[in-house]
Protein backbone atom coordinates (compact mmCIF):
# COMPACT_ATOMS: atom_id res chain seq x y z
CA UNK A 1 0.00 0.00 0.00
CA UNK A 2 1.34 3.42 -0.96
CA UNK A 3 1.89 6.13 1.61
CA UNK A 4 -0.78 8.83 1.59
CA UNK A 5 0.76 12.26 2.13
CA UNK A 6 -0.85 15.46 3.32
CA UNK A 7 -0.04 16.96 -0.07
CA UNK A 8 -2.04 14.18 -1.77
CA UNK A 9 -5.04 14.81 0.49
CA UNK A 10 -4.82 18.57 -0.10
CA UNK A 11 -4.62 18.10 -3.86
CA UNK A 12 -7.65 15.79 -3.89
CA UNK A 13 -9.59 18.20 -1.73
CA UNK A 14 -8.80 21.06 -4.13
CA UNK A 15 -9.91 18.94 -7.09
CA UNK A 16 -13.16 17.71 -5.57
CA UNK A 17 -14.12 20.00 -2.69
CA UNK A 18 -14.66 16.93 -0.49
CA UNK A 19 -13.82 16.88 3.22
CA UNK A 20 -10.39 15.94 4.55
CA UNK A 21 -11.43 12.53 5.91
CA UNK A 22 -13.36 11.71 2.75
CA UNK A 23 -10.26 12.53 0.69
CA UNK A 24 -8.00 10.49 2.96
CA UNK A 25 -10.34 7.50 2.88
CA UNK A 26 -10.74 7.71 -0.90
CA UNK A 27 -6.96 7.82 -1.39
CA UNK A 28 -6.49 4.84 0.89
CA UNK A 29 -9.13 2.90 -1.02
CA UNK A 30 -7.52 3.90 -4.33
CA UNK A 31 -4.03 3.00 -3.08
CA UNK A 32 -2.90 6.59 -3.59
CA UNK A 33 -4.13 6.94 -7.17
CA UNK A 34 -5.61 10.43 -7.52
CA UNK A 35 -7.79 9.60 -10.54
CA UNK A 36 -9.27 6.54 -8.84
CA UNK A 37 -9.84 8.55 -5.66
CA UNK A 38 -11.75 11.20 -7.63
CA UNK A 39 -13.96 8.47 -9.08
CA UNK A 40 -14.59 7.04 -5.61
CA UNK A 41 -15.67 10.46 -4.35
CA UNK A 42 -17.97 10.92 -7.35
CA UNK A 43 -19.54 7.53 -6.70
CA UNK A 44 -19.94 8.43 -3.06
CA UNK A 45 -21.71 11.61 -4.15
CA UNK A 46 -24.10 9.55 -6.25
CA UNK A 47 -24.72 7.20 -3.34
CA UNK A 48 -25.51 10.13 -1.04
CA UNK A 49 -27.84 11.58 -3.65
CA UNK A 50 -29.64 8.25 -4.06
CA UNK A 51 -29.95 7.81 -0.30
CA UNK A 52 -31.46 11.27 0.02
CA UNK A 53 -33.59 11.08 -3.13
CA UNK A 54 -36.78 11.61 -1.14
CA UNK A 55 -35.48 14.75 0.55
CA UNK A 56 -37.04 18.05 -0.51
CA UNK A 57 -34.65 20.38 -2.35
CA UNK A 58 -36.54 23.66 -2.07
CA UNK A 59 -33.45 25.75 -1.39
CA UNK A 60 -30.79 26.71 -3.89
CA UNK A 61 -29.89 29.40 -6.35
CA UNK A 62 -31.54 30.63 -9.54
CA UNK A 63 -29.21 32.25 -12.08
CA UNK A 64 -30.45 34.23 -15.09
CA UNK A 65 -27.96 35.72 -17.54
CA UNK A 66 -28.03 37.32 -20.98
CA UNK A 67 -25.53 37.16 -23.85
CA UNK A 68 -23.36 40.15 -24.65
CA UNK A 69 -25.51 41.05 -27.65
CA UNK A 70 -28.63 40.75 -25.42
CA UNK A 71 -30.36 38.42 -27.87
CA UNK A 72 -30.12 35.19 -25.86
CA UNK A 73 -30.99 34.56 -22.23
CA UNK A 74 -30.62 31.44 -20.10
CA UNK A 75 -31.99 30.67 -16.67
CA UNK A 76 -30.90 27.74 -14.54
CA UNK A 77 -31.47 26.63 -10.97
CA UNK A 78 -29.24 24.52 -8.75
CA UNK A 79 -31.23 23.12 -5.84
CA UNK A 80 -30.21 21.83 -2.43
CA UNK A 81 -31.84 20.96 0.90
CA UNK A 82 -30.90 23.80 3.22
CA UNK A 83 -30.49 27.56 3.11
CA UNK A 84 -27.09 27.14 4.78
CA UNK A 85 -25.75 25.23 1.78
CA UNK A 86 -27.48 27.58 -0.69
CA UNK A 87 -25.39 30.41 0.77
CA UNK A 88 -22.16 28.40 0.58
CA UNK A 89 -19.65 30.11 -1.71
CA UNK A 90 -18.69 26.89 -3.50
CA UNK A 91 -22.35 26.04 -4.14
CA UNK A 92 -23.00 29.55 -5.46
CA UNK A 93 -19.98 29.36 -7.77
CA UNK A 94 -21.20 26.03 -9.14
CA UNK A 95 -24.65 27.51 -9.82
CA UNK A 96 -23.02 30.41 -11.70
CA UNK A 97 -20.81 28.02 -13.67
CA UNK A 98 -23.79 25.95 -14.76
CA UNK A 99 -25.57 29.04 -16.12
CA UNK A 100 -22.48 30.26 -17.97
CA UNK A 101 -21.95 26.83 -19.52
CA UNK A 102 -25.61 26.77 -20.59
CA UNK A 103 -25.27 30.17 -22.24
CA UNK A 104 -22.10 29.12 -24.07
CA UNK A 105 -23.27 25.69 -25.29
CA UNK A 106 -27.06 26.22 -25.52
CA UNK A 107 -28.06 22.62 -24.72
CA UNK A 108 -31.56 21.46 -25.66
CA UNK A 109 -32.50 20.25 -22.18
CA UNK A 110 -31.27 19.55 -18.65
CA UNK A 111 -29.89 16.11 -19.54
CA UNK A 112 -27.71 17.60 -22.27
CA UNK A 113 -26.60 20.37 -19.91
CA UNK A 114 -25.49 17.83 -17.30
CA UNK A 115 -23.30 16.03 -19.84
CA UNK A 116 -21.33 19.09 -20.96
CA UNK A 117 -17.67 18.79 -20.00
CA UNK A 118 -15.73 21.65 -18.45
CA UNK A 119 -12.02 21.22 -17.75
CA UNK A 120 -12.32 17.47 -18.13
CA UNK A 121 -15.34 16.97 -15.86
CA UNK A 122 -19.03 16.92 -16.69
CA UNK A 123 -21.54 19.21 -15.01
CA UNK A 124 -23.18 16.08 -13.56
CA UNK A 125 -19.90 15.00 -11.95
CA UNK A 126 -19.32 18.52 -10.63
CA UNK A 127 -22.65 18.24 -8.84
CA UNK A 128 -21.84 14.74 -7.53
CA UNK A 129 -18.52 15.96 -6.15
CA UNK A 130 -20.32 18.78 -4.36
CA UNK A 131 -22.85 16.28 -2.99
CA UNK A 132 -19.99 14.12 -1.71
CA UNK A 133 -18.32 17.12 -0.11
CA UNK A 134 -21.40 18.64 1.51
CA UNK A 135 -23.69 15.65 2.03
CA UNK A 136 -26.89 17.17 0.66
CA UNK A 137 -28.92 16.15 -2.33
CA UNK A 138 -28.48 18.60 -5.25
CA UNK A 139 -29.89 18.78 -8.74
CA UNK A 140 -30.67 21.05 -11.69
CA UNK A 141 -34.48 21.27 -11.56
CA UNK A 142 -34.80 24.05 -14.11
CA UNK A 143 -33.19 25.22 -17.35
CA UNK A 144 -34.64 27.45 -20.06
CA UNK A 145 -33.20 29.39 -22.98
CA UNK A 146 -34.92 32.17 -24.94
CA UNK A 147 -34.01 34.20 -28.02
CA UNK A 148 -35.38 37.58 -29.08
CA UNK A 149 -34.31 40.94 -30.44
CA UNK A 150 -33.75 42.15 -26.87
CA UNK A 151 -33.68 39.91 -23.78
CA UNK A 152 -33.80 40.96 -20.14
CA UNK A 153 -33.22 38.82 -17.04
CA UNK A 154 -33.91 39.33 -13.35
CA UNK A 155 -33.36 37.38 -10.12
CA UNK A 156 -35.23 38.14 -6.90
CA UNK A 157 -35.91 36.96 -3.34
CA UNK A 158 -32.50 35.73 -2.28
CA UNK A 159 -31.83 34.12 -5.67
CA UNK A 160 -34.91 31.87 -5.40
CA UNK A 161 -37.07 33.46 -8.12
CA UNK A 162 -35.91 34.42 -11.60
CA UNK A 163 -37.48 35.68 -14.80
CA UNK A 164 -36.57 36.44 -18.41
CA UNK A 165 -38.43 38.29 -21.14
CA UNK A 166 -37.78 38.80 -24.84
CA UNK A 167 -39.00 41.73 -26.92
CA UNK A 168 -39.66 42.12 -30.65
CA UNK A 169 -37.27 45.08 -30.91
CA UNK A 170 -34.48 46.82 -29.04
CA UNK A 171 -35.84 48.48 -25.90
CA UNK A 172 -34.24 51.93 -25.89
CA UNK A 173 -35.13 52.58 -22.26
CA UNK A 174 -33.72 49.57 -20.42
CA UNK A 175 -35.79 50.38 -17.34
CA UNK A 176 -38.83 49.24 -19.32
CA UNK A 177 -37.33 45.79 -19.83
CA UNK A 178 -36.38 45.63 -16.18
CA UNK A 179 -39.92 46.60 -15.17
CA UNK A 180 -41.38 43.76 -17.23
CA UNK A 181 -39.11 41.03 -15.84
CA UNK A 182 -39.80 42.32 -12.32
CA UNK A 183 -43.53 42.12 -13.09
CA UNK A 184 -43.14 38.53 -14.26
CA UNK A 185 -41.15 37.55 -11.16
CA UNK A 186 -43.64 39.20 -8.80
CA UNK A 187 -46.97 38.32 -10.44
CA UNK A 188 -46.25 34.91 -12.03
CA UNK A 189 -48.37 35.21 -15.20
CA UNK A 190 -49.29 31.98 -17.01
CA UNK A 191 -49.10 33.51 -20.52
CA UNK A 192 -48.45 36.76 -22.37
CA UNK A 193 -52.09 37.36 -23.38
CA UNK A 194 -55.48 35.65 -23.21
CA UNK A 195 -55.03 33.88 -26.54
CA UNK A 196 -51.77 32.34 -25.33
CA UNK A 197 -53.26 30.50 -22.34
CA UNK A 198 -53.12 26.71 -22.94
CA UNK A 199 -56.53 25.11 -23.44
CA UNK A 200 -56.06 22.67 -20.57
CA UNK A 201 -55.62 25.60 -18.16
CA UNK A 202 -58.74 27.27 -19.57
CA UNK A 203 -60.74 24.05 -19.17
CA UNK A 204 -59.50 23.66 -15.61
CA UNK A 205 -60.46 27.23 -14.69
CA UNK A 206 -63.94 26.79 -16.18
CA UNK A 207 -64.49 23.63 -14.15
CA UNK A 208 -63.24 25.34 -10.99
CA UNK A 209 -65.56 28.27 -11.67
CA UNK A 210 -68.55 25.98 -12.16
CA UNK A 211 -67.81 24.06 -8.97
CA UNK A 212 -67.39 27.25 -6.96
CA UNK A 213 -70.74 28.53 -8.25
CA UNK A 214 -72.35 25.17 -7.54
CA UNK A 215 -71.04 25.24 -3.97
CA UNK A 216 -72.52 28.75 -3.62
CA UNK A 217 -75.94 27.31 -4.52
CA UNK A 218 -76.23 28.87 -7.96
CA UNK A 219 -78.70 27.19 -10.38
CA UNK A 220 -77.24 24.68 -12.87
CA UNK A 221 -78.37 26.68 -15.90
CA UNK A 222 -76.29 29.66 -14.68
CA UNK A 223 -73.05 27.79 -13.96
CA UNK A 224 -71.55 28.19 -17.44
CA UNK A 225 -72.15 31.95 -17.53
CA UNK A 226 -70.78 32.41 -14.02
CA UNK A 227 -67.72 30.29 -14.85
CA UNK A 228 -66.99 32.38 -17.95
CA UNK A 229 -67.11 35.52 -15.82
CA UNK A 230 -64.60 33.97 -13.44
CA UNK A 231 -62.47 32.96 -16.43
CA UNK A 232 -62.28 36.58 -17.59
CA UNK A 233 -61.16 37.59 -14.11
CA UNK A 234 -58.52 34.86 -14.28
CA UNK A 235 -57.28 36.23 -17.62
CA UNK A 236 -56.97 39.72 -16.15
CA UNK A 237 -55.07 38.49 -13.11
CA UNK A 238 -52.92 35.82 -14.74
CA UNK A 239 -51.91 37.00 -18.22
CA UNK A 240 -49.02 39.41 -18.39
CA UNK A 241 -50.46 42.12 -20.63
CA UNK A 242 -53.76 42.24 -18.76
CA UNK A 243 -52.31 42.34 -15.25
CA UNK A 244 -52.22 45.55 -13.26
CA UNK A 245 -48.76 47.06 -13.61
CA UNK A 246 -47.06 46.64 -10.23
CA UNK A 247 -45.49 50.13 -10.32
CA UNK A 248 -48.78 51.85 -11.23
CA UNK A 249 -51.99 49.86 -10.68
CA UNK A 250 -53.99 52.40 -12.69
CA UNK A 251 -52.37 50.89 -15.78
CA UNK A 252 -52.31 47.39 -17.21
CA UNK A 253 -48.97 46.10 -18.46
CA UNK A 254 -50.32 46.42 -22.00
CA UNK A 255 -51.10 50.12 -21.44
CA UNK A 256 -47.71 50.71 -19.86
CA UNK A 257 -45.92 49.25 -22.90
CA UNK A 258 -48.11 51.15 -25.38
CA UNK A 259 -47.35 54.40 -23.55
CA UNK A 260 -43.67 53.67 -24.05
CA UNK A 261 -43.79 52.42 -27.66
CA UNK A 262 -46.94 51.29 -29.50
CA UNK A 263 -44.91 48.76 -31.51
CA UNK A 264 -43.09 47.23 -28.53
CA UNK A 265 -44.20 43.67 -27.76
CA UNK A 266 -43.20 40.90 -25.38
CA UNK A 267 -42.59 37.82 -27.53
CA UNK A 268 -41.57 35.30 -24.87
CA UNK A 269 -41.04 35.02 -21.14
CA UNK A 270 -39.94 32.42 -18.60
CA UNK A 271 -40.13 32.31 -14.82
CA UNK A 272 -38.44 30.00 -12.32
CA UNK A 273 -39.15 29.67 -8.60
CA UNK A 274 -37.62 27.51 -5.88
CA UNK A 275 -40.21 28.83 -3.42
CA UNK A 276 -42.72 26.17 -2.41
Amino acid sequence: MSTITTADITKLRQLTGAGLMDCKNALNEADGNIEKAIEIIRKKGLAVAMKRADRVTSEGKVVAIVSNDKKIGVMTALSCETDFVAKNEGFSQLAETIAKVALEHKPKNIDELKQITVNGITIQDMIMEKVAAIGERMDIPYYEIIEAEHVFAYVHLGNKIGSMAGFNKVVTDEQVGKDIVMQIAAMNPVAIDKDDVPQDIINKEIEIGKEQARQEGKPENMLEKIAMGKLNKFFNESTLLNQEFIKDNKLTVRQYLQNVDKDLKVTVFKRCSLVL
